[in-house]
C-alpha cells in the first residue's frame, strides 16, 4: 500500500508517520480511515519500531471530518443508495449505515490504543474536530504554542462521536470537558497543558519535533517488553478498579516478566551503553 494521506519513515526504532495533505488542511477524507490503521498495525504487527511519533504539515494538525466528502456519501466509502431509495423504511436504513460507519471510524483511531508500541503525537496550529479524538487516542501529547484544540462538532449541530468523550474525560476535568464540547470554544496549548491534555509546549513546531523526538529516542532505548507491559497495564488500570488492576498487573508479570532483560538493562546502564534487549514479536495480520 502507498498511502495517499500520510508519509512513513522508519529509522533508529522510530516509526514518524506524518499527515501529508496540507493544502486540504489534513482533512480527514475516507482514505484516511483506511490507511492509519493499516500503517499502525503493520507496524506493529511486524515490530518495525519500538515508538511511534505522529506530526503533520501545514498550517493545522488538522481540520477534522472531511465535510465535503462526508455529505457526499464518502464517509461511508460509498454512495448511499439506500437512503436515496423511496422506501419508507430508507431511514432506518440509513441510520444503521451511519452507525456501522461510526463504528469503522471508532476502530481507526483504537489502532493507537490497541498497539504493543507507544504513540506520541505533535500538534500544530489546529487540532479541529476529529483530531481530538485522534490526538486523545496517542499515549501522549505535545504541542506548539500557536495549536489550539476545538471539539468542533456542536458547531455543526451534531455529537463528537469517534471518541473524543469517553477518553478526554479520562485525561482532563469533567467541568472543562463539558465547557469544549458544549461551546466549541478553543483551548490553547498553554491551557491544555494546565488542564494535563499535553505533556509540553514549544515554541515553534521544529522545536517540538526536536523535543518529541528526544523522548521517543529515550523510549526506544529501553527494554520493548517492559514498555508494551507498562502501556497494557496503565491503560487497563485506567479503565478497571485498583483490585483489578493489581491482581491483573500480578498475572501480567508471572507470564512476561523476563529476568535476562532486567539483566541487560542493569548492565548496560553501569557499563553505560545501549541496552542489548529482545525485539517485540511479531503477530500474525489479522
Amino acid at each position: 500500500m502507498t498511502p495517499t494521506c500520510f508519509t512513513v519513515d522508519i529509522k533508529d526504532n522510530i516509526a514518524h508517520i506524518v499527515l501529508s495533505r496540507p493544502e486540504k488542511r489534513n482533512s480527514m477524507n475516507p482514505a484516511f480511515w483506511d490507511e492509519l490503521p493499516q500503517i499502525v498495525e503493520d507496524i506493529d504487527n511486524n515490530a518495525r519500531a519500538r515508538v511511534i511519533v505522529i506530526s503533520s504539515t501545514g498550517p493545522h494538525f488538522t481540520a477534522g471530518l472531511d465535510l465535503d466528502a462526508f455529505l457526499a456519501g464518502g464517509g461511508s466509502g460509498d454512495n448511499d443508495k439506500a437512503a436515496k431509495a423511496p422506501d419508507p423504511k430508507s431511514h432506518r436504513i440509513k441510520g444503521e449505515r451511519f452507525y456501522q460507519n461510526v463504528k469503522r471510524m471508532q476502530k481507526t483511531f483504537n489502532c493507537l490504543e490497541d498497539a504493543r508500541v507507544p504513540v506520541l503525537v505533535a500538534i500544530q496550529g489546529g487540532c479541529i474536530g476529529g483530531g481530538v479524538d485522534f490526538a486523545t487516542a496517542c499515549d501522549m501529547r505535545y504541542a506548539s504554542a500557536e495549536a489550539f484544540f476545538t471539539i468542533y462538532e456542536i458547531n455543526i449541530g451534531m455529537t463528537a462521536d469517534v471518541g473524543t468523550f469517553p477518553r478526554l474525560v479520562k485525561l482532563i476535568p469533567e467541568g472543562i470537558v463539558k465547557e469544549l464540547a458544549y461551546t466549541g470554544r478553543r483551548m490553547s496549548a498553554q491551557e491544555a497543558k494546565d488542564v494535563g491534555l499535553v505533556n509540553n509546549v514549544y515554541e515553534t513546531q521544529a522545536d517540538m519535533l526536536a523535543g518529541v523526538m528526544e523522548v521517543a529516542k529515550e523510549i526506544a532505548s529501553k527494554a520493548p517488553l517492559a514498555i508494551y507491559g507498562c502501556k497494557r497495564m496503565i491503560n487497563y488500570s485506567r479503565d478497571h478498579n485498583t483490585a483489578d488492576g493489581l491482581d491483573y498487573i500480578s498475572i501480567w508479570n508471572a507470564s512476561m516478566l523476563q529476568s535476562e532483560e532486567m539483566v541487560e538493562a542493569i548492565s548496560a546502564k553501569a557499563e553505560k551503553r545501549d541496552g542489548d534487549y529482545v525485539s517485540l514479536s511479531k503477530m500474525n495480520s489479522k
